[in-house]
């Protein structure tokens, strides 16, 4: 059973998702402060966390930068309906995915499916794969690691399937549907900022190539693509 992390200081939602998320097959544990979901989302004692922003202690978008320094566990933000900047600051912390409040509980068990499915889907077709080599960036899907030049680059879930579907078809255009797919397990929405922010990340952690240009290439309208070297 996988089990969930909610940090929310909403107890009453707090024992209604547990309810529910109990009939879908999973276990949610609550914590109701920033401090405290810090601490259980580092335990390694859950497979993901739903993270609220407004948190007494430390908000959101903190324990989501403190979690990050140490943890890649898929963390789907809770937004406030209306709030974009709230959905990209979260995405730029590290956020695999967002949803906005109020939701109903089917959105958000598709969107805890879809993650778990991308995590399945990854590890079992992880083994079936040699690494990926485009230059001296190197990523390895049985290790889930990549280096460059040498060095070790941190990367998210969702940033790490972004990135290996680019490098499976480097120098060709890959759509934004088929990159959700890939780091999200889901398809993308309109009005979808998810894939810009998590390609937009890989950007800054990947730097400039030798001839002072982009890993990473945008097509427009259309996608993006990883330049061969």
């Amino acid at each position: 059973m996988n089990r969930i992390l909610l940090i929310d200081d909403d107890f009453e939602l707090a024992e209604l998702l547990q309810e529910y998320l109990a009939m879908e097959g999973f276990e949610l544990g609550a914590r109701h402060d920033g401090e405290a979901g810090l601490q259980a989302a580092l335990s390694g004692d859950f497979d993901l966390v739903l993270l609220d922003v407004m948190l007494p202690k430390m908000n959101g978008f903190e324990v989501l930068k403190a979690l990050r320094e140490q943890s890649s566990i898929p963390v789907i933000m809770l937004t406030a309906r209306g709030e974009s900047v709230d959905r990209v600051l979260g995405l730029e912390h590290g956020a695999d995915d967002y949803i906005a409040k109020p939701y109903h509980h089917h959105e958000l068990v598709a969107r805890i499916k879809a993650l778990f499915r991308r995590i399945d889907f990854s590890a079992e077709d992880s083994s079936s794969h040699n690494p990926y080599q485009v230059g001296e960036l190197v990523l390895d899907p049985a290790t889930r690691e990549v280096t460059l030049e040498g060095e070790r680059v941190s990367l998210t879930g969702a940033e790490f399937g972004v990135l290996q579907c680019l490098m499976e078809n480097t120098g060709e255009l890959v759509d934004k549907d088929t990159l959700s797919l890939a780091a999200l397990g889901r398809p993308l929405m309109a009005y979808d900022r998810s894939i810009d922010m998590h390609v937009s990340n890989l950007r800054k952690k990947l730097g400039k190539r030798d001839d002072d240009t982009d890993w990473i290439k945008t097509v427009r309208s259309r996608g993006y693509m990883l330049i061969q070297v």
